[in-house]
């Protein structure tokens, strides 16, 4: 394949990561979010966690894949952002520390202060990174504020205060919702009784709250955010060239151009939106299963919408537009990203093989009577 094909392909298997993750990782954190609010009693909070505990770690791998991902095919990607954002990315990180401690240790001493500390925590770990993951986003749309000198070395003249700016909490609102979504359709699947009405209600409340501020995040972009365009794209695609070898222009509404250059991508936020309506719909039907691949369609529609509209634009520079990073600029050699489709093909499909067979073998309703008569075999 030539090198301008391998661009796209890595661009879109690297969405295809991140989605991996949003929708398997997604309602882990969507339930760790809701924890303390869904669970009125312990063994309710236990029947939450153990929904999720055999499988939150190998959910993990789309999120280590996608960042390993990033570092090999878009190594400029990965340095100025683990550079420029780098505590936003250290609070994400210490807040997923709280996962693997708190599923291990959360239940080993039956006293009321120890579990209900690890609660919180475990709380922590699944909403902190649901919404920095959404903040990180909305920035995007703004442009960050790092500079590129002649050796290609990052500057990063920002701070991580001036990252929680109103449209990017708005951003950040819609991501933390959607995987709360995520996470309430996931427990309707999986629990019994109170806690699965309480989870019925929290996903339609949820899908509610991510369609509001979604559709508002797009009028956002549509009215009052300067978009980036390159203005020479044709050189830019093809080729080895760097982040300095091209003209960039911010235009009022250019971040939805790419809809009516492309009007196929009209597909992502209809599925967003139809995806979160049908969410609502199918939950106050009781229809869990559909409810669920309701809600994972909206969740691919809305990430995909993000990124159909970023493209071919990963991460815009506010301080000098022309040293935006893109698909086209930032990549490793075409031999590196050959190899890389090589591996991709043979073991994403090993991957998805063995995530969807450790479901199979650990299917079912969990009721707080399971807990009772399991208490030292389950979370």
């Amino acid at each position: 394949m030539d090198y301008e094909t391998l661009k796209l392909i890595w661009w879109v298997l690297i969405g295809v990561l991140l989605i991996g993750f949003a929708v398997t990782d997604g309602f882990d954190m969507g339930v760790l979010s809701l924890l303390k609010i869904l669970g009125k009693t312990d063994n309710e909070r236990r029947v939450m966690l153990n929904t999720v505990g055999p499988h939150w770690d190998g959910n993990q791998v789309w999120f280590i894949t996608a960042g390993g991902a990033i570092f090999a095919a878009w190594p400029v990607v990965y340095a100025v952002a683990f550079s420029g954002l780098y505590f936003a990315l250290l609070l994400v990180l210490f807040a997923m520390f709280f996962r693997p401690v708190g599923f291990e240790y959360r239940s080993k001493i039956e006293e009321v202060k120890w579990r209900n500390n690890w609660d919180w925590l475990l709380t922590a770990g699944g909403a902190i990174p649901s919404l920095v993951f959404g903040v990180a986003f909305g920035n995007l749309f703004l442009g960050l504020p790092f500079n590129l000198d002649n050796t290609m070395r990052s500057v990063y003249e920002g701070s991580f205060w001036a990252l929680l700016n109103p449209f990017a909490l708005l951003v950040g609102v819609v991501s933390l919702a959607m995987l709360v979504m995520q996470g309430a359709a996931y427990l309707q699947m999986r629990t019994q009784d109170d806690l699965y009405e309480r989870c019925k209600k929290a996903s339609v409340l949820s899908a509610i709250v991510t369609l509001v501020s979604f559709i508002f995040a797009g009028i956002c972009l549509a009215l009052w955010i300067d978009g980036f365009v390159i203005a020479d794209l044709a050189k830019a695609a093809g080729g080895v060239i760097t982040p300095h070898d091209k003209n960039v222009t911010m235009v009022e509404g250019a971040w939805l151009n790419n809809y009516s250059i492309y009007p196929i991508t009209m597909i992502a936020p209809v599925l967003g939106i139809a995806g979160l309506v049908l969410t609502i719909l199918l939950s106050a039907k009781n229809k869990t299963g559909l409810a669920f691949v309701a809600s994972s369609i909206a969740v691919t529609g809305i990430i995909c919408t993000a990124g159909f509209s970023l493209f071919p634009f990963v991460m815009p520079s506010s301080l000098n537009p022309q040293i935006s990073l893109t698909l086209w600029d930032v990549v490793s050699s075409e031999k590196t990203l050959n190899v890389m489709f090589i591996a991709a093909v043979i073991f994403v499909p090993i991957i998805l093989a063995y995530t969807t067979w450790g479901y199979y073998k650990m299917w079912g309703r969990i009721s707080t009577d399971h807990i009772e008569n399991n208490k030292y075999g389950t979370y």
